[in-house]
């Protein structure tokens, strides 16, 4: 039976050993953790899993991994987008095969397609695999932006449910839930931690985020409570301001890595040519960490 997705999910960064191999045991202890903290689901090897620079056997490994020790409490969301549409549809279709409960799926990145390629390149993937696929749209890492009109489009598919939007303007996420409005089943989620309150205002379905990795608890509560004490979600979601800037201090997942190494989650590790978080950013992020209680 599909799960419902609403509320906090977590882009799940992929633990590493110290010789950069996955590990596999932190994997198991994050997804525990999660659920035990609240999160709605889990979006297995997206950016923040560095997606990127894991070899495909190891990412489909990955998501694997994360279905499994989930086993069926929360759902998973596979990151199986690419700039090779051929690559994306075997890689979506293998995660399905997997046991994955959904795609997430980045604009094609450095080949910057039309919105005509856009459109081809989804309907593609949406009439090659089964799963139910959300879209991913971030400008500002892919230099490819996912126009509504053709998201509105996109929407009338039946394997398209979703999108998560990365654009933090208050027009495009308008334009985005009058889709949501007209087709129900459509869902809007936030892909910026510091604007995605303003989303929940206007009634999106919630955030996929990098700073639930560190707070699972407190964004879980923030998308739990808008609905029913606004005021107290507003004031919650306030205290974590600082929080939010510092985790794109530096390209992401550096600095909620280095967060995350430094509250026991997970080692100190990340692939070339990512490196660990300056050293000119470690007090004010140990500072913050302290202020909020999670070292």
């Amino acid at each position: 039976m599909m799960q419902v997705l609403s509320g906090s999910i977590v882009a799940l960064v992929t633990p590493m050993n110290e010789d950069g191999s996955v590990d596999f045991n932190a994997i198991k202890k994050l997804v525990d953790w999660h659920v035990k903290e609240g999160t709605s689901g889990i979006v297995a090897v997206g950016t923040s899993g560095e997606s990127a620079t894991l070899e495909i056997d190891e990412h489909l490994e990955v998501i694997k991994s994360v279905v499994k020790y989930a086993d069926g409490r929360i759902p998973i969301i596979a990151g199986s987008g690419s700039n090779s549409t051929a690559q994306a549809i075997k890689t979506t279709s293998e995660s399905y095969k997997i046991g994955a409960d959904y795609s997430l799926l980045v604009t094609p990145y450095y080949n910057k397609p039309s919105q005509k390629g856009l459109l081809e390149h989804y309907l593609k993937i949406a009439d090659s695999c089964d799963i139910k696929q959300i879209l991913y749209n971030v400008p500002s890492r892919t230099s490819c932006d996912l126009r509504p009109d053709t998201v509105e489009i996109l929407s009338r598919h039946e394997n398209i449910i979703g999108i998560k939007e990365s654009v933090n303007t208050k027009e495009r996420m308008k334009k985005l839930k009058n889709i949501s409005d007209l087709n129900k089943d459509f869902l809007v989620f936030s892909g910026d931690d510091e604007t995605f309150i303003d989303l929940l205002s206007i009634g999106g379905s919630g955030v996929i985020s990098v700073a639930a990795n560190v707070i699972p608890k407190a964004i879980s509560k923030i998308c739990m409570h808008y609905a029913d004490d606004k005021n107290r979600a507003i004031d919650l979601n306030k205290q974590y301001k600082h929080l939010y800037k510092l985790l794109f201090v530096e390209s992401n997942p550096i600095p909620v890595k280095w967060m995350m190494y430094k509250m026991g989650l997970i080692k100190n590790s990340i692939r070339l040519p990512l490196i660990e978080l300056d050293k000119k950013y470690h007090e004010k992020v140990i500072n913050e960490m302290l202020k909020l209680q999670l070292l």
